[in-house]
């Protein structure tokens, strides 16, 4: 099941949300329900601590996660994940303070990984690649720039396609992946931890 999450950061556009079905439930992120459902969207439930929320008018609406020790992305994630979710679009992640830009890189190392995650950007996306998920796989233009963060300690990140190509390589948290280019329609990338990896 697919799902939409609506965060408190800058909305996105409306050639953004044209990617997605209609059908496709939305759910905000705190205070992004109040930002989605004033931008004309139908917010069919609201995920977080409500800290940010009108708690009386999204009352029938809204299911509170209150653990303080994780942000309210990172429990909206999981939340979707036992309900049965397994491929969560984020809108609404840019802008905002430095700590919540990384909160929400954070939220993705600590997302389950049954879920395959996508953050919806103005200008690009960043897909979120678990282990458990083994080897993905991409068709795209030959000279499309991409670039590779470890989230996680990774031992062996195999990249092939590419222009910089990885070999059962170790990659840390590092600027080593940043600007590649793909010099084949067909990129395939595998890592034994978690990667963020941007188109």
């Amino acid at each position: 099941m697919r799902a939409i999450l609506w965060c408190n950061g800058r909305n996105p556009t409306i050639e953004m949300m044209e990617i997605f079905d209609k059908d496709i439930p939305l759910f905000g992120v705190d205070g992004g329900a109040d930002k989605a459902k004033n931008a004309g969207y139908e917010v069919i439930e609201v995920l977080g601590d409500l800290d940010s929320v009108d708690s009386e008018e999204w009352n029938k609406k809204s299911t509170e996660l209150p653990d303080p020790s994780n942000s309210d992305l990172a429990k909206a994630l999981a939340e979707l994940a036992s309900r049965g979710f397994d491929s969560i679009d984020i809108v609404g992640i840019d802008g905002g303070s430095p700590s919540h830009i990384l909160g929400n890189w954070a939220a993705l190392a600590d997302a389950p990984g049954s879920l395959c995650i996508r953050m919806q950007h103005e200008n690009g996306t960043t897909i979120r690649l678990h282990p458990d998920e083994g080897a993905a796989e991409f068709e795209a233009e030959i000279g499309t720039e991409f670039s590779v963060f470890a989230l996680s300690k990774c031992e062996r990140v195999t990249i092939g396609g590419a222009k910089w190509n990885l070999d059962s390589q170790p990659l840390d948290f590092s600027t080593l992946g940043l600007h590649n280019l793909t010099t084949e329609t067909h990129l395939k990338i595998q890592a034994d931890g978690i990667l963020a990896i941007i188109f």
